[in-house]
């Protein structure tokens, strides 16, 4: 009887793999080229700039090189070295990691809740509910902002007129809830003073903000969990919290982990609602360090300061994200 020995398969020539690579490389090369141009570039020079005194008077195509000053506006933005009103480099990264990591919990849970309970077999009008919670985030920012910095008005805003609402159908005086939600110097929890009552106006805002697209990926894993686990886990008995627990959960977690990281760094550096809801106030206490890093150009012209800024922002992102999909396994394989 013949025995039949498969051939193990020829490896390209050095000169089709040769050749094949200089393809790929070119098909590669504009990428390249526009990620150098509109990324790279801007980081270095950005990088270089922080290690001098750059100002407006060193700007091109007249200005003068920059003196070097090495690691000095690093070591006087961390030390709080610098002259600018109510500038406290700790007590603003202390603040703006707070608000991140308490919009992203927020975030993650309404979204997931939300998606669940669209996803329920029978209800009306669910694809119309999916449409319009998309909502706020067709909207300009600039437009979010302005509404619900005109909503949380002291006078006239629509949140005071509806808490003043309820005061006088539980008999309270008019006055009782005119509350000011994005100047109040008074810390709304004493002893903490972190968060000012313009904290809870912003986290608001962006709650309704930010849930959407949390749920628009938790319903795109829900639909991808098969309908024979639910089946299978009602027929052995399994309650409403033991299926949602054991089979929703382990098949969300692989898509919404990435996203929350995504939505950390997307919320760790929202420039609008602070910078056009509270103005960083009352006294900077809602600044957030991409705000800080924009006023040190606009508002004081130190650009080498500002520049070591962005670094250091860019580097506690880099750091916070790799520690955080080290530890949850956010990018890990779940084949």
């Amino acid at each position: 009887m013949a025995t039949i020995v498969a051939s193990a398969p020829r490896r390209p020539s050095f000169l089709r793999r040769r050749s094949d690579s200089r393809v790929a490389i070119l098909y590669l090369l504009p990428a390249f080229i526009v990620m150098g141009v509109i990324t790279f570039y801007p980081l270095l020079y950005q990088t270089w700039m922080s290690f001098t005194d750059y100002t407006l008077e060193n700007l091109p195509p007249r200005g003068q090189p920059p003196a070097f000053v090495g690691l000095d506006n690093y070591v006087r933005m961390l030390t709080t070295d610098l002259n600018i009103p109510n500038y406290d480099f700790a007590r603003i990264l202390i603040f703006n990691l707070w608000w991140a990591f308490s919009n992203v919990v927020i975030h993650v849970i309404l979204g997931v809740l939300i998606a669940v309970l669209l996803n329920t077999r029978g209800l009306l009008f669910r694809r119309a509910y999916r449409a319009l919670f998309i909502l706020p985030v067709v909207i300009p920012p600039i437009i979010v902002a302005t509404v619900w910095a005109n909503m949380f008005d002291k006078d006239n805003g629509a949140i005071n007129l509806a808490l003043q609402g309820v005061a006088s159908l539980i008999r309270l005086p008019p006055g009782s809830f005119q509350v000011d939600w994005l100047r109040q110097v008074e810390d709304p929890i004493p002893g903490l003073s972190i968060l000012p009552m313009a904290y809870f106006a912003l986290l608001v805002a962006n709650t309704w903000l930010g849930w959407p697209l949390n749920s628009v990926v938790a319903t795109g894993a829900l639909q991808s969990i098969p309908s024979e686990l639910y089946e299978a886990a009602e027929m052995d008995g399994a309650g409403p919290w033991q299926r949602f627990r054991n089979i929703t959960i382990p098949f969300l977690r692989p898509a919404m982990l990435p996203y929350a990281i995504y939505g950390f760094v997307i919320t760790f550096n929202l420039f609008y609602l602070s910078y056009f809801m509270s103005g960083g106030g009352p006294f900077g206490k809602t600044e957030l360090l991409v705000t800080q890093a924009f006023r040190l150009v606009t508002e004081q012209r130190v650009y080498g300061v500002a520049a070591a800024f962005s670094v250091v922002l860019f580097c506690i992102l880099l750091g916070l994200t790799l520690i955080t999909n080290r530890v949850a396994k956010a990018t890990a394989s779940y084949a």
